[in-house]
């Protein structure tokens, strides 16, 4: 158990480099939220479902994070900062996951009012930046990136980075996929959560500036093609 718990404040250090110690860690309201969250959860699975939410209501009161008792969580989990993240009942998340403050695992609610999977899937390694939404049964793939306040409402491919409302993805070179962990859900040096609208914006428009040169020139050759070959003039005896 010792080791496990190292284990995973070790995990969390080399996702964020604030910390000087792991003894800091132990003061982050996320770890206090997903350890209540374990306790919850136990209590949960047992049919003990008053007390599991008693424990989920104080650790929200503690540290306003709010985990439902039946959302199913993996290993190293890491919530940052943490304040206002919601996770629902049926939400589902991997492995060395990681959460920023401001985020939403939300549900649809059923016509019928009978429950059923109504909150998203994260699979190993996905990042979800701060404010994002993720709302549905969808499913985010293994090392998608969810950028700073997107919102997201279809499946996640994997390795994708999701910027926008809705979320779309974002033409991200494949060699980026092996690189360290990046903070924020942000894909490059070039996507910043604080400027990302307006550089997914110069983003398109370089797109569309390509498009353009690539049907002007499609057009020149074109006109080249159809226009008649000049007449050779009569040669006078």
């Amino acid at each position: 158990m010792f080791n496990g718990l190292v284990a995973y404040l070790d995990s969390i250090k080399a996702r964020d480099p604030a910390p000087r110690s792991r003894w800091e860690i132990l003061l982050y309201p996320g770890l206090l939220a997903v350890g209540m969250h374990r306790v919850a959860h136990w209590l949960f699975e047992a049919d003990l479902f008053f007390l599991a939410r008693f424990v989920n209501h104080f650790a929200r009161f503690l540290t306003a994070i709010d985990i439902h008792p039946g959302a199913k969580i993996g290993r190293h989990l890491f919530i940052d900062h943490g304040f206002g993240v919601v996770i629902g009942e049926t939400a589902e998340i991997g492995d060395n996951v990681s959460i920023y403050q401001g985020v939403t695992l939300g549900g649809t609610d059923p016509a019928n009012g009978i429950g059923g999977k109504r909150h998203p899937t994260l699979a190993n390694d996905v990042i979800v930046g701060s404010g994002a939404q993720i709302l549905g049964p969808v499913t985010v793939s293994p090392r998608a990136r969810i950028g700073a306040n997107a919102v997201v409402t279809k499946d996640v491919p994997e390795g994708a980075v999701m910027v926008g409302i809705p979320a779309r993805s974002t033409l991200v070179d494949a060699s980026e996929y092996a690189r360290e962990f990046i903070p924020y859900g942000t894909c490059n040096e070039t996507f910043d959560p604080a400027t990302q609208k307006v550089e997914l914006l110069q983003c398109q428009l370089e797109q569309l500036q390509k498009q353009l040169a690539a049907l002007a020139a499609e057009r020149e050759a074109a006109v080249v093609v159809s226009e008649p070959a000049p007449r050779k003039g009569r040669s006078r005896a």
